[in-house]
């Protein structure tokens, strides 16, 4: 809303061509702090000074008699120059710059510190480019706003909600390079014994879908190396994201496993221990590895995953399309995820943040981009939705592809 503040004076003849005078200055005026993605109500004015007033107003400030002296017209009323006051400060305006969004005036500084956004890592406010607007990024999901070039300066992102690390917190440190938020620390898994009980959940969760594992595979928790060092010595299996957080192996390998490390000064990890694991294979499936020190719920969807890789070689399934196996196997991970978020629900004692990432990690697998991940889950939830996960099974391993 334009809004200019002129004089209540017998000078009423000038009045045209001092608006038309004072709207195209205004049109010279640098343009408001606006980002692209924020509504546009603020525009810059100038209060102007002018001469006393000779008739009788009502004030839109103090709602009192205007007698003589100076007065101000400015948003469809008239003012004591002391009353038209800053929205957030409450202090007169007076001639200064100022700006209005709806029906309210601010100095140029508070509308600033009250409106302009500010960056959620560094603190500082969002800069505008050449042309006068405010660009940033924002998470998808958790709504994180920050400057576009945190993603090139190095900051840190947690490995597992891939929100950045705020300038005031710091996150834990694994000693594989990996940095997690004290959110996701809390319920992170960190050694090979320690993810036991999940393990048993989610064979648990197997047996409820009709699909029990009879062979007993070895679980290993292992660090970001050893996983690298598996993939390269794994004949069978896909792995098309950006860093693989699990594997379902088939060779005999021996595998550097995590035990116990504990969180040290500083958020790290000083004192983690490893030791040889030797893979002896005895069927289709030797072991499934996991990345160590991700949330529970992470590391479960992770181990669904891999479990129905294991499922499927185990079941004599053939070598599948690489989408069509990688899709089925994400749909498992999110109905497990599915089921987590329900039975967090029922509990209610875990910290409400555990529900929020589930819900983030479910987010993730759903709008995957890629052609394997993403689209193989799209096109296995929609089977399994119209025909049942039995139905689907089937069908794949009759045909090797997805029913329509």
């Amino acid at each position: 809303m334009n809004g200019i503040c002129w004089p209540d004076d017998d000078f009423r003849l000038k009045e045209d061509e001092l608006l038309a005078k004072a709207l195209h200055g205004s049109l010279k005026l640098e343009p408001p702090p606006w980002n692209r993605n924020v509504n546009r109500n603020g525009n810059i004015h100038h209060p102007i000074p002018f001469p006393h007033s000779t008739s009788f107003r009502i004030c839109a400030g103090c709602n009192n008699v205007i007698g003589h002296g100076r007065v101000l017209r400015c948003m469809g009323a008239v003012w004591h120059p002391e009353c038209l006051k800053c929205r957030s400060c409450n202090l007169p305006i007076y001639d200064y710059e100022f700006l209005l969004s709806g029906n309210y005036a601010y100095h140029k500084s508070c509308y600033k510190q009250n409106h302009h956004p500010r960056c959620d890592v560094c603190h500082h406010f969002i800069r505008t480019d050449a042309g006068g607007f405010v660009e940033y990024k924002v998470h998808p999901f958790w709504a994180q706003k920050y400057c576009p070039y945190h993603e090139r300066d190095g900051t840190p992102r947690c490995c597992s909600c891939d929100r950045f690390e705020p300038r005031e917190i710091q996150y834990a440190a694994l000693n594989d390079g990996r940095k997690l938020c004290l959110e996701c620390l809390d319920s992170a898994i960190m050694d090979t014994t320690e993810c036991q009980p999940l393990y048993l959940d989610i064979q648990q969760f197997f047996e409820s879908l009709n699909m029990k594992l009879e062979q007993k595979i070895p679980l290993l928790l292992v660090e970001r190396q050893a996983l690298n060092e598996a993939i390269v010595g794994e004949s069978h299996g896909h792995h098309y994201l950006p860093e693989t957080r699990g594997l379902c192996l088939s060779e005999e390998q021996t595998i550097s496993t995590v035990w116990q490390p504990r969180i040290g000064m500083g958020n790290r990890v000083p004192n983690m221990r490893t030791e040889p694991y030797k893979l002896t294979r005895h069927c289709e499936v030797t072991a499934i590895l996991i990345l160590y020190g991700l949330p529970r719920l992470l590391t479960g969807s992770i181990l669904s995953h891999e479990m129905m890789h294991a499922w499927l070689r185990l079941k004599g399934y053939p070598t599948l399309r690489h989408d069509v196996e990688e899709g089925i196997c994400q749909v498992v991970a999110h109905m497990w995820l599915t089921s987590a978020i329900a039975s967090v629900s029922r509990q209610g004692k875990r910290p409400p943040f555990e529900k929020k990432l589930a819900e983030f990690f479910k987010h993730q697998i759903e709008s995957d981009t890629s052609p394997v991940y993403g689209n193989g889950f799209r096109a296995g939830n929609r089977a399994v939705l119209k025909y049942g996960l039995q139905k689907t099974l089937y069908h794949i391993r009759s045909t090797g592809s997805f029913p329509n």
